[in-house]
Order: C-alpha cells, then structure tokens, then sequence
C-alpha cells in the first residue's frame, strides 16, 4: 500500500473514530443541567489526550549547489501522539488563565527536488516536543449542557528528539502563539471538551551545516547539500485534544 493511500486511511480511520466518540457522548449528555456550579471554581485540574499534525513553514535558499538548485516540501503529513495536564485560574466570568504543559510525539517527511533532473531524496525528522503554553480562554454562554470557546495563547518548546545523523538537525528552543476553539460537554461527574488547535512557531529552527562542524562523527558529506538548500524553517502543529476536567 502507497504511503498516499496509507495517511489516507489512518486520517479517514481517526476522523470516524472521533465523531462516533463525540456524538455518543453529546447524547449521554441530554438530561438535566449537570455540574452546575462547576464553572465557579476558583482552580481545577484536569488533564488531555489527542492526536497531533506536524509541519513546516519552508523558506528554500536556492542556492546553486554543484549545478543545481533544491526545493523542499513536506511531502508526507503522518498523525502523532498528544498528552497533557491542565491547570485552570477562574479570571471572569467568561475569561479563564490556563496552563496546559504537554508531551507531543510526531514526524515530517521532508522531500527535496532540483531543476536539472528527476532526483528525488526524502528524509524523515522526528520530534518530542515538550510544551508549556498559557492560554487566554473565552467561554460563551452556557445552554444546558454545552458550551463553545475559544483560546489564544502562546508558549515555549522544546524538541528533544535529536538525531544527528540526519541531513536536518532541529534547534532544541522555540518559541509559538496557538489559536483555537473547543466545545464544553458537561456530565455528571465531569467535562468533557473536544478542542482544535493550530500552532505557529517563532523561531528559525534550522541549525546551518557550519554550526554543526563539531559533530564530525556523525555527518554525511552527501547531507550537506540538502542542509544548504533549506534558509528558513519554521515550525506548525495542528492538535486535536480531548479534555477531561
């Protein structure tokens, strides 16, 4: 099976997967106004599990290299692992402080082409980011047992997957705004709040091929090529959470 049709199959796998688990749970929540003082707690805890998309912001040098001149892409999209905790500062009303430090493991495939001929090379880097965001959550109205949201926030990463022997080595530091939106199910016992959000880092994590002279051992000759050929890369990650405070 093609590496197409397989992301294809796990995206269309974990999409119905996740709304059979949301709907049945919209429906176990149609009965009276559960935890209804729940909102009013100065703290809470809680915690999150959910998938995660990594990618790339991509500025090519095009520079002439023995001849040519190499592009980059990410060619290959492949679903990664998400967890986290969550502490919750009642502000308002509507507005709540939250800070959600989490684990996400995940990878980008890498594809490089040149002007001149039909070579192509692909190399795949992967990643375990530690996060730490704060965030800035604005909730609607409550009706019953439902209510939406949105989150801005920001943070810093940490990457502490590192494979040397890679033709890209990714710096250890970044720093990321994130934006998005969920939707609170109240249960009996606890909440439940599916939430999508999209991450944009700061910094340019690429680390130049003089930069990593002092890794001798470890370098390919034939890698420098495909070092040189990126000048700017940024990192992007779209995450589906499922929370339970």
């Amino acid at each position: 099976m093609s590496q197409y049709f397989q992301d294809n199959y796990v995206f269309t796998l974990m999409k119905r997967t996740v709304i059979y688990i949301v709907m049945s749970l919209c429906v176990l929540s149609i009965k009276s106004q559960n935890l209804f003082t729940a909102d009013d707690k100065l703290i809470h805890f809680g915690f999150n599990v959910g998938i995660n998309v990594m990618d790339f912001g991509i500025k090519n040098s095009m520079l002439s290299i023995d001849g040519k001149t190499y592009q980059s892409e990410v060619s290959s999209l492949i679903p990664g692992f998400s967890v986290g905790v969550i502490g919750d500062l009642r502000l308002h009303k509507y507005f709540n402080l939250r800070l959600v430090p989490s684990l996400h493991l995940g990878e980008r495939t890498l594809t490089y082409m040149n002007d001149l001929d039909d070579e192509l090379f692909k190399t795949t880097i992967k990643s375990t980011y530690i996060t730490v965001p704060i965030y800035i959550k604005y909730s609607a109205v409550r009706i019953k047992n439902y209510r939406p949201y949105l989150l801005f926030g920001g943070g810093v990463n940490f990457d502490l997957a590192h494979d040397k022997t890679k033709p890209v080595l990714l710096d250890y530091t970044d720093y990321f705004i994130e934006f998005g939106f969920g939707w609170t199910i109240y249960f009996e016992y606890f909440r439940f709040s599916p939430e999508i959000k999209f991450a944009i880092g700061f910094n340019n994590v690429h680390t130049p091929w003089d930069e990593r002279k002092l890794e001798n051992g470890y370098l390919d000759p034939e890698h420098q090529k495909y070092n040189d050929a990126l000048s700017r890369l940024t990192s992007r990650m779209f995450t589906l959470v499922f929370n339970f405070e």
